[in-house]
C-alpha cells in the first residue's frame, strides 16, 4: 500500500456484515407489506428508507444455483448503515467527502451506500471486473475512477480489495481502503447524524463510456427523487403488490436507480442474482421471477437474447411468466426482433409481450427520460432507409422491397421533463425529422464532477442536456436511431455504425456482440469506415474469404469501401457494463496500425 494511505487502529468489536449460513434457514422477505405505500412525498434516500424501515419487506440475495443466500430486510438496512455511518464519521471527512465502492451484488455494498448518505458522504460505485484475465486494465479502470472522484475511502469485499489496494497506490487523496468487515470494526462516534438537503449531492454515477472516457456525473437528492417518483408512479406505476426481481449490475444507473434504489422508494421486495451468475445461467432469473411471483423485472436487450439462446423445450415446462407485467427494456439501442425472438420463445411458459416496456434514459438524466405505455408492448416503425440517410428525415414505409430500417417506440417524457430534437445549427426541429436529443428537467444532473470542459459540452443554455443520441419524435413519442458519435460521415453521408455492424453479425462465423464499426480520418481528410471483428477462423483462406464477403456486403448495402480487421476473441474492449466501447476499438486500431504501419485493406496478426 502507498504510504498516502492511513491506516488507522482500532479496538475489535462486533461486525455486522452479512456471512452466508449453511446453519440457518433463510426466508425472503414477503411480498405483501405492512406498511401503506407511499410512491411519493420523500425529499432524500433517507428519509424514504426510514418510512421503508417501517414494513417488512426487503433485499434478497440469490447464489448461482438460485438459492437464498442473504436477506436484507428495509429495516435491517436502516439499522447496520446508521451504525455504519457513526464509524465513517470517525474519519473526520468534511461534509460532500467522496467514498468509492467496488459494487458486487451484496447486501455490503447496499448497507455501504445508505451509511455514506446517512454521514453525508457522497458514494460513488465501481464495477467488478469484467474478465479476471485483464487484470492491469481493470486497476487502470479504478485508479482513473479513484483520481476522477477524489475518493477519500475505498470499500471492496475480499474478492476484489487487492485490486482496489493495488490501484490507490499513489492516489493522493486516498486516506484508507479496507473491506466492509474491517471498516465495522472502527469504534463508532455517537454522533448525532445530520439529515441530507435536497440540494446535497446524492452520489456520483460514472458513466458506461461506451464512447467517451468515463465521467462522475453528479447527481442531487433531488434530481434523485424526482427521477424515482417519475419512474415508480408513472413509468411502472407500482402498486402494493409488485415485486422485482434484478441480474444488472450494481454500479449501473439502470440496475442502482431503477432496481436498487426504486424498490426501496416504493416499499417492495426485490430479489437479486448476481450479473456473473447471470451469465453463465440466465435462466435463473426468470425462475426467480417464476419462483417468487415477480411482476417488475428489466433487462438490456442482451439479456433476453440470452435467455432466449439457452432455454431448452424442458425449461419452459417449469417457468410461469404470467405474472411479468412491466418488462423493461433499455440501456442500449433496442433491436426489435430481438423482443420478438424472446416473446415467441416464452409464450408456452406464459409470457405476454404486452409486458414489454421499451423505455429511454441515461445517467445524465439520472436514469429515466422516457417510458412506452404500460401494458401495450413493444411498437415500432418501418422508415424508408434512403430518405432517413439522404434527408435525416423519417418517411414511413409505403412500398414492399425498399431497403429499411425498424426503430422501435420509447415513449414520452416523464412530467416536468421535455424532449426536443434540434439539428446541426441548434435550431428545433419538427416531427419526423432526424436531429440530436435534448432533455431538459429537474432529473438532468448538476454537470460532471470536477470536469467543467466535458460539463459544458453536454449541458446547454437553459440546462437543457445534450444527450448525444440521435433521434426523432413522431406523435410526440421519442424514437433513437442511433448515437451522434457512432454515425459515420462519408462523403457527405450518414452511416450508422451499427447498421455495419448488424450486416456483419449476420454472417454465420461472426457472433453478436463481437462487431465494432467506426471512422477514421485520412492524412487527406477523407473518412474510412473500419469494421473489427473478433475472429475464431485459423484458416488463412477462411479468414480471406470472411474478409472479401464483408467487404463486398458492406459496399453492395452502403456504397462504401471499408478496412476489415480480424482480431482474436476478447480483443474489443468493453465498457463496465458490458456493451462494446466503439470509442475504445477505435484507439485500440490506431495503436495497432501505427505499431505495423498497415492502413490497408488486410487483416491485423494474431497477437
Amino acid at each position: 500500500m502507498s504510504s498516502t494511505i492511513t491506516k488507522l487502529n482500532a479496538p475489535q468489536t462486533q461486525a455486522f456484515d452479512f456471512q452466508p449460513s449453511s446453519e440457518l434457514k433463510l426466508t425472503p422477505t414477503p411480498t405483501l407489506n405492512t406498511l401503506i405505500q407511499k410512491l411519493a412525498g420523500f425529499n432524500t434516500l433517507t428519509s424514504a428508507l426510514e418510512y421503508a424501515a417501517e414494513g417488512i419487506t426487503g433485499y434478497n440475495f440469490y447464489n448461482a444455483k438460485g438459492n437464498l443466500r442473504a436477506v436484507l430486510p428495509y429495516r435491517l438496512l436502516k439499522q447496520n448503515a446508521r451504525d455504519l455511518a457513526q464509524r465513517l464519521l470517525g474519519f473526520d471527512l468534511p461534509r460532500g467527502s467522496r467514498v468509492a465502492i467496488i459494487a458486487d451484488t451484496s447486501p455490503e455494498f447496499v448497507e455501504l451506500f445508505f451509511a455514506c448518505r446517512y454521514a453525508g458522504l457522497v458514494p460513488f460505485a465501481m464495477p467488478i471486473p469484467v474478465n479476471l484475465g485483464s487484470h492491469a486494465i481493470y486497476v487502470q479502470q479504478l485508479r482513473g475512477m479513484l483520481e476522477s472522484g477524489q475518493a477519500s475511502i475505498g470499500v471492496a469485499n475480499l474478492d476484489y480489495v487487492g485490486f482496489l489496494e493495488e490501484a490507490a497506490v499513489g492516489v493522493s487523496n486516498i486516506r484508507w481502503v479496507g473491506t466492509p468487515g474491517k471498516l465495522s470494526e472502527f469504534p463508532a462516534r455517537n454522533m448525532e447524524l445530520q439529515p441530507n438537503h435536497p440540494d446535497e449531492t446524492a452520489y456520483l454515477q460514472f458513466t458506461s463510456g461506451s464512447t467517451k472516457t468515463p465521467r462522475g456525473v453528479v447527481i442531487t437528492e433531488r434530481a434523485l427523487m424526482c427521477n424515482l417518483q417519475g419512474i415508480v408512479r408513472n413509468g411502472l406505476e407500482i402498486k402494493p403488490e409488485d415485486r422485482s426481481a434484478s441480474w444488472l449490475p450494481f454500479y449501473h444507473d439502470m440496475g442502482l436507480v431503477g432496481l436498487v434504489l426504486a424498490p426501496m422508494v416504493t416499499q417492495i421486495s426485490v430479489d437479486y442474482l448476481a450479473t456473473r451468475d447471470f451469465a453463465i445461467r440466465p435462466l435463473q432469473w426468470l425462475r426467480l421471477i417464476s419462483r417468487n411471483r415477480c411482476t417488475v423485472a428489466f433487462s438490456q436487450p442482451f439479456g433476453l437474447k440470452l435467455c432466449a439462446m439457452r432455454v431448452r423445450e424442458t425449461d419452459l415446462k417449469d417457468l410461469d411468466l404470467s405474472c411479468w407485467r412491466a418488462a423493461g427494456i433499455g440501456a442500449e439501442m433496442i433491436r426489435p426482433e430481438t423482443l420478438r425472438i424472446f416473446a415467441e420463445k416464452f409464450s408456452s411458459a406464459g409470457f405476454n409481450e404486452n409486458a414489454f416496456l421499451p423505455c429511454y434514459g441515461l445517467a445524465e438524466s439520472t436514469l429515466a427520460v422516457t417510458f412506452s405505455k404500460l401494458g401495450k408492448g413493444c411498437k415500432s416503425i418501418h422508415v424508408d432507409s434512403k430518405t432517413l440517410i439522404d434527408k435525416r428525415v423519417v418517411t414511413r414505409l409505403q412500398a414492399d422491397g425498399r431497403k429499411q430500417n425498424e426503430f422501435v417506440n420509447c415513449g414520452r417524457p416523464l412530467p416536468g421533463h421535455i424532449v426536443k430534437i434540434v439539428g446541426e445549427d441548434g435550431n428545433q426541429l419538427s416531427e419526423m425529422m432526424v436531429g440530436s436529443v435534448l432533455v431538459q428537467g429537474d432529473s438532468v444532473m448538476t454537470g460532471y464532477f470536477n470536469n467543467p470542459e466535458e460539463t459544458d459540452k453536454a449541458l446547454k443554455p437553459g440546462n437543457w442536456l445534450d444527450t448525444g443520441d440521435i433521434g426523432f419524435l413522431f406523435e410526440g413519442d421519442l424514437f433513437i436511431t442511433g448515437r451522434r458519435t457512432d454515425v459515420i460521415i462519408v462523403n457527405g453521408r450518414n452511416i450508422r455504425a451499427q447498421d455495419i455492424e448488424e450486416l456483419a453479425e449476420q454472417q454465420p462465423e461472426v457472433r453478436s456482440r463481437e462487431a465494432s464499426a467506426f471512422g477514421i480520418n485520412d492524412e487527406d481528410g477523407t473518412t474510412t469506415i473500419v469494421l473489427v471483428i473478433e475472429c475464431r477462423l485459423t484458416a488463412a483462406t477462411e479468414r480471406q474469404s470472411l474478409i472479401t464477403r464483408l467487404q463486398q456486403l458492406v459496399y453492395m448495402a452502403f456504397g462504401v469501401n471499408c478496412v476489415v480487421e480480424l482480431v482474436p476473441p476478447h480483443t474489443l474492449p468493453r465498457t463496465s457494463s458490458g456493451k462494446l466501447s466503439r470509442f475504445a476499438a477505435r484507439q485500440g486500431y490506431i495503436q495497432r496500425t501505427n505499431l505495423t504501419g498497415q492502413l490497408t485493406f488486410v487483416e491485423s496478426s494474431d497477437r
